[in-house]
């Protein structure tokens, strides 16, 4: 069966070629794949030239032949699939029941594949900050596919976000979602921040941590400038007061909570509530170019692959 397959090129980084179909275990699902979305989790583990690693982490599909244990859904369902440990861009693909959601009607295939990893980040990192309405949230970083979602349900739980975009930077599509923005995290308006998102690193994830109020939280989840963060314990904790600093990893572990945490997505979805810009489509022959464009930071919107 045709799927990407690692090129060892940085510059090409992944190709369509033959590999053997999957061989589904007692618990796994047989899922004929239709449209999978490209993350940077693929373009990091690409780049590397001795990689073994096939892209694919998030993909939706038609369940060919359900789990021989029973479990998950039937044969001929629509389902949105997440395996993190990549190879869903691939005609078919073995997938664990509790790692599938069905797709409703209201839904289409290419929006239900861009979920998966984008929103079990930003579903899960809001709640690990805990209850949202009133609450003013800085996120650096959300010019992609997390950050629509982490806006949206932000804005959804009652939540005040900032975004914080760098110069040249597309923003209409964050404001459009509710996001007020800003360019300088110093000069940002209103109070203090009691939550901040930072995923970039370097100044930027640095002057962050001073924006917070007394007693704030501030929750570390990347580092997408390759640069590590600096703080100033004096100038931070000035006064006596105290701050929560915390990393967010979004796996469960084991995925157990994934299918239902998906769900819970893929319901808003089709209620009109959570909205996916798809800015780039393409076939097995874009995934390499896409994953470069990507890597730049200009890629406004999910990049999804249909196989046909």
């Amino acid at each position: 069966m045709r799927a990407l397959i690692p090129t060892g090129d940085p510059q090409t980084l992944t190709e369509p070629g033959e590999v053997d179909p999957p061989a589904p275990q007692h618990d796994e699902a047989l899922i004929k794949v239709t449209d999978f979305s490209l993350n940077r989790a693929d373009f990091l583990h690409l780049s590397s030239p001795s990689s073994t690693y096939r892209p694919g982490i998030d993909a939706a599909g038609v369940v060919e032949r359900a789990a021989p244990d029973g479990s998950g859904p039937a044969a001929g369902s629509r389902v949105v699939l997440h395996l993190p440990g990549g190879g869903a861009g691939a005609e078919y693909v073995a997938a664990p029941a509790d790692r599938l959601a069905a797709i409703p009607n209201t839904v289409d295939s290419a929006t239900a594949s861009t979920l998966p990893l984008a929103g079990l980040v930003a579903r899960r990192m809001l709640a690990l900050a805990g209850p949202l309405q009133g609450r003013r949230i800085l996120a650096t970083g959300a010019g992609g596919g997390v950050g629509q979602l982490l806006i949206q349900l932000a804005v959804a739980g009652g939540a005040e976000i900032t975004a914080v975009a760098a110069p040249g930077q597309p923003t209409e599509h964050m404001a459009a979602l509710g996001a007020k923005i800003t360019s300088d995290v110093e000069t940002a308006d209103g109070d203090p921040f009691d939550i901040v998102l930072e995923s970039v690193g370097g100044d930027l994830g640095s002057k962050a941590a001073y924006t917070l109020r007394p007693g704030g939280q501030y929750v570390w989840f990347g580092q997408a400038s390759g640069n590590p963060i600096s703080l100033d314990f004096f100038r931070l904790l000035q006064g006596g007061t105290s701050l929560t600093l915390r990393h967010f990893v979004y796996s469960d572990g084991d995925g157990s909570r994934d299918a239902e945490d998906m769900a819970a997505l893929l319901a808003l979805a089709s209620d009109g509530k959570l909205r996916v810009e798809i800015g780039h489509r393409g076939d097995f022959s874009n995934a390499g170019p896409l994953l470069k464009e990507m890597s730049t930071g200009r890629l406004r919107g999910k990049a999804v692959v249909t196989i046909g």
